[in-house]
């Protein structure tokens, strides 16, 4: 019997309109556990380079957390990995709500989608039965009527529908996958486009099995309490009315202008009465105590919620307030878009037209009203018309295909996705560590263990050290003891910091945790729900295999080295490695570059930052060295970056 994953993942090649359930390997579950780690493999195993991200061989899987579907409490994350079209490595994304739960109650772990369908399909999966259906008369219709469309079809309103809006349909680069205003942003909802799959409904009614299920459920009830307790996890922006630290600190419009004194107590004042005077409600995520998502009715709106910083998007794009987001929001997540990236393309268009590189007659009949643009804009992208047909490339793409200029616009992208609008005066070197080198879209995804900036207080530094229970070595006390000045911290420190942020994602996304519950409310201070001490009682108890903090350590740096080579086999390479230039307003490329080699051979990686044969092989990734070397990636001979003879120069 298998214990926490069904053992089984579904297979579906549109373009054959095959559907097989295949018995997956257990071993493999034990190397990668879940989640994007064993999306990762697939990828890797399946997915040839040079195939292009369009075509009908480029895989969509939706992969379970390990835990998913079990009672462990905030486990409910679904990767949804690709080839992203965006930049052509590895695309990341998640999924909360429901759609994990009920896909491991179906008895599946894993959803493959592969070909190309004829025209629009959607999949309706109750158990083991799999039909793939006509969707057609859902052509061009939103998020909202999608899910309710088809849940009457299948007269089941307990389905979960995943599913794509216009946006997806017409390959937006910021087109996204919601199921119950739960989506998994950018990556996946183009490639779901180009498949011709509008959706997957999908209900379970089976059981999942646990190996020590009266010592998992006694750890559970604990847990739940603790969770619903602990002030220090959830979204905080879910409650707390006091976002100065976004409107003051993140910058308005395509990136650019920061407002340092935006916030004031009346606008703080006027903007809760706006939420609450909206609000039915909060609601949260499959088998979790906290809730995160705020459900707004809006006047000649359809309802919807939202978390985190989505809501300060779209009228921080536009330089208007709260009310334009809420106005504008649901029409957007409607349509299918992204609400992190998608303002930030608009705004983009608007400042090249102030900019004169766009002129008036690549905006016919746009209105002048700043709102009203936005409105004609979210439209033209999301169909494809006129400008909206260059601006669905996102803000990279776009300005490739503009020129004139218009590359100077494109100021903060990463590997050529939107990052948050953060623009600071000094350098923070584990933050450069993790923007430049981070495998997912943005920052959100890689940091949240270690504060962002050190406390003055010698006493209330003592008090956050007291209750830090989730540091993986006691190093890191002393580090964070020592620490004055943001930029001043050693450098194996900063290595180390980086490391275990990327650590704690890494293992949320393989065992299906939401950040808000552990990888990301570290930095804040308290306890976080789960750890690298923690963990591995849970998996132990779900699976029945011995686990420990070194061996789940270990799962880490697989499922880490893993996707970096999958990235290294598609072309990834240093140069590519580089924050927006003007992030931090003081730069030092010399030591930047320094701290880069640093990181690399921490990671047991080569100058170029690609794992060496060496790192490979200890993490049981021999078949992955074999393929590099034979690739020519890789010799086999490559030492660790430190002792590259190109290092040396660097500090000469």
């Amino acid at each position: 019997m298998r214990y926490a994953e069904t053992g089984y993942n579904l297979e579906i090649d549109l373009s054959k309109g095959s559907i097989d359930k295949v018995e997956t390997d257990p071993r493999d579950t034990a190397l990668y556990l879940g989640g994007h780690g064993m999306n990762a493999k697939i990828l890797y195993d399946r997915v040839p380079p040079g195939t292009d991200p369009w075509s009908p061989d480029n895989l969509l899987i939706f992969g379970n957390g390990l835990l998913n579907g079990t009672c462990v409490p905030g486990a409910n994350r679904v990767s949804v990995n690709t080839i992203a079209p965006v930049n052509g490595f590895f695309g990341h994304s998640l999924m909360g709500g429901f759609f994990g739960a009920e896909m491991k109650m179906a008895g599946y772990d894993r959803i493959i989608i592969k070909g190309e369908a004829s025209d629009l399909v959607y999949l309706a999966i109750h158990n083991d039965k799999v039909e793939i259906r006509d969707a057609r008369h859902l052509a061009g219709k939103g998020m909202v009527d999608t899910q309710r469309m088809i849940q009457e079809e299948l007269n089941d309103k307990r389905a979960m529908v995943a599913a794509i809006g216009p946006a997806g349909e017409h390959r937006c680069i910021t087109a996204s996958i919601d199921c119950g205003n739960s989506s998994a942003a950018r990556t996946p909802g183009p490639v779901m486009g180009a498949k011709k799959l509008k959706a997957i409904a999908i209900r379970g009614t089976k059981d999942v099995n646990l190996a020590h299920p009266v010592e998992m459920w006694e750890m559970c009830s604990r847990l739940r309490k603790e969770l619903d307790a602990n002030p220090n996890i959830g979204d905080w922006m879910a409650t707390d009315e006091d976002d100065s630290f976004h409107h003051n600190n993140f910058s308005w419009g395509n990136a650019r202008v920061r407002r340092k004194t935006f916030w004031s107590d009346a606008l703080e004042e006027r903007w809760r009465n706006l939420k609450y005077d909206h609000m039915n409600r909060w609601t949260g995520c499959w088998n979790c105590p906290k809730a995160c998502h705020n459900l707004i009715q809006w006047p000649n709106r359809r309802r919807f919620s939202y978390k985190c910083y989505g809501k300060d998007t779209y009228h921080m794009a536009s330089f208007q307030e709260l009310d334009f987001t809420y106005e504008i929001l649901p029409i957007a997540m409607d349509l299918g878009f992204d609400s992190y990236s998608t303002p930030q393309v608009i705004a983009f268009a608007l400042e090249l037209l102030d900019a004169g590189i766009l002129t008036d007659k690549d905006f016919p009949g746009m209105p002048d009203d700043i709102r009203q643009r936005f409105y004609y804009l979210l439209q033209k992208i999301a169909f494809r018309e006129g400008i909206g047909d260059i601006l669905a490339h996102g803000v990279s793409g776009a300005a490739a295909i503009i020129g004139n200029g218009a590359e100077q616009f494109d100021h903060n992208t990463v590997k050529k996705f939107e990052q948050l609008p953060i623009k600071l005066g000094k350098l923070n070197p584990a933050y450069y560590l993790m923007i430049a080198t981070g495998e997912d879209m943005a920052i959100t995804q890689i940091e949240g263990s270690f504060p962002q900036d050190p406390i003055a207080d010698p006493e209330l530094r003592e008090e956050f050290i007291k209750k830090w229970v989730a540091v993986p070595d006691k190093k890191f006390h002393d580090w964070f003891r020592q620490w004055v000045k943001r930029d001043q911290l050693p450098d194996d420190a900063m290595c180390a910091i980086t490391d275990w942020n990327e650590c704690m994602h890494y293992l949320d996304d393989a065992l299906g945790f939401c950040g808000f519950v552990s990888s990301f409310r570290g930095q804040f201070g308290g306890t976080t729900g789960y750890h690298v001490w923690n963990m591995p009682q849970i998996i132990t108890h779900a699976t029945g295999w011995e686990f420990d903090k070194d061996r789940l350590w270990e799962c880490f740096q697989r499922d880490r080295n893993l996707i970096r080579a999958l990235n290294n086999r598609l072309g990834l390479r240093r140069h590519m490695e580089r924050p927006p230039e003007d992030h931090w307003a003081v730069r030092n490329e010399e030591y930047e570059q320094q701290l880069l080699t640093k990181y690399y051979d921490f990671k047991g990686w080569t100058f170029d930052g690609i794992p060496t044969k060496d790192t490979l092989d200890k993490l049981s990734l021999g078949y992955v060295s074999e393929d590099l070397i034979k690739r020519g990636v890789l010799t086999g001979d490559e030492v660790t970056a430190l002792n590259d003879t190109r290092a040396k120069k660097e500090k000469e």
